[in-house]
């Protein structure tokens, strides 16, 4: 009856034992993969491109420092109170004394914090379409995604919110995007994106105004990078489009030509 109770016992025992040492491994594992994303949290900027923006540009720029110890609003020659509503909220601004498009914005951006040693930079509008605490998704995508070098946010998960025009006319760019890119990218005209460090010295040149943004993906994946898309939450309220819908659509045409000669 001993031996009986004894064989009933043990088992008990070691499978109380294996059960406690596989939960210390996964909170080991679990506190491990936290320091991994905060470690990397701490060499990620985030850049603002702002114009004409004081509306919102404070509320973006407070929420994204939230996320971010190192974020920069670049005010591109605003003749409101943009640069003024960004400072107040304690983070870099940066002031173009004239207009030069916010693909040269962009830029100002990504040289500042590549001079500055940022491993990751963060791209996010000033008019509140993008939510700075969905930075996290970005983080987590570059965790999980190590061969991507560039990470582009995509609303096309859920279009319910979105425009019947923008979303149609969004399907179709991405569509000739992706093919001149030989890729697919599901929305390449989300502004949402993050960069690693090593593909800045590539998109420093180029377009200097909103086609920028889609120079920057096809020549990125010219170079051979993977871009990985990662979904972010649709938000549309009232902001006002920087966007000439006649000049820039032109823009663009002019460098989907240029890049399928090439």
């Amino acid at each position: 009856m001993a031996l009986y109770a004894l064989h009933i016992v043990i088992p008990s025992v070691v499978e109380e034992s294996l059960a406690q040492n596989i939960k210390r491994c996964l909170d080991f594992a679990r506190h491990d993969s936290e320091m991994n994303v905060t470690m990397n949290s701490s060499r990620i900027a985030a850049v603002i491109p702002a114009y004409q923006e004081e509306k919102h540009v404070g509320e973006v720029a407070r929420r994204a420092r939230a996320q971010l110890e190192h974020v920069l609003v670049v005010d591109d020659g605003s003749t409101d109170a943009t640069a003024d509503r960004a400072r107040f909220t304690g983070v870099d601004v940066v002031v173009h004394p004239q207009n030069r498009g916010k693909g040269e914005s962009i830029k100002t951006g990504l040289r500042y914090w590549l001079e500055r040693g940022s491993e990751y930079v963060v791209l996010l509008d000033a008019d509140g379409q993008h939510l700075p605490e969905e930075i996290s998704h970005f983080v987590d995508a570059a965790t999980s995604a190590s061969d991507a070098k560039i990470f582009i946010g995509s609303r096309m998960n859920d279009t319910s919110t979105m425009p019947l025009v923008r979303r149609m006319v969004n399907r179709y760019m991405s569509n000739k995007i992706s093919r001149i890119c030989g890729q697919q990218i599901p929305d390449t005209q989300c502004g949402f994106r993050m960069l690693h460090r090593d593909i800045i010295p590539e998109v420093l040149s180029g377009a200097s105004r909103f086609e920028y943004e889609t120079e920057m993906l096809i020549v990125t994946s010219r170079k051979g990078h993977r871009i990985a898309s990662v979904p972010i939450t649709t938000v549309y309220s009232d902001e006002v489009s920087s966007i000439n819908p006649v000049r820039d659509t032109l823009r663009f045409f002019k460098l989907m030509r240029q890049y399928r000669k090439l």
